[in-house]
């Protein structure tokens, strides 16, 4: 005898993601060191190498954090230098608080999706995705 067929309701669990958290955990340290990076300079460079070496390597939804990490290492790198080249005029000051509370949002909204296993929504916005 075969077993009754119950029907499907909408109730139904939705398919498992594929992505492993773990997958990210250079991409979580990347983040870290962009955040050690606000004190201790070196450690932004020293994050941004590593996402260069890495992204080729990484599953797509990896990869992407990397894109966003590199492309945050850049635009961090251009809104600085406008605001030291401003910083004899007071919108220098205003724009290094800008790029300094930009870096830590981006970063911390960076390594919740990556501990999520989740991708970076929009790699390619210059402000908060």
């Amino acid at each position: 005898m075969s077993e009754p067929k119950v029907p499907m309701t909408g109730n139904a669990d939705p398919p498992a993601s594929t992505a492993d958290p773990a997958d990210a955990s250079t991409a979580k340290v990347i983040y870290v060191l962009y955040l050690i990076g606000i004190v201790v300079g070196i450690t932004s460079l020293v994050g941004v190498i590593m996402a260069y070496v890495k992204r080729d390597d990484a599953p797509p939804w990896v990869q992407s954090h990397y894109r966003f990490q590199i492309r945050t290492f850049w635009i961090g790198v251009l809104y600085s230098v406008i605001g030291l080249a401003t910083w004899v005029f007071i919108v220098g000051w205003f724009i290094l608080l800008f790029v300094l509370v930009w870096l830590i949002v981006r970063c911390i909204k960076g390594m919740g999706w990556a501990e999520r296993g989740e991708p970076v929504r929009n790699v390619t916005t210059w402000m908060f995705p």
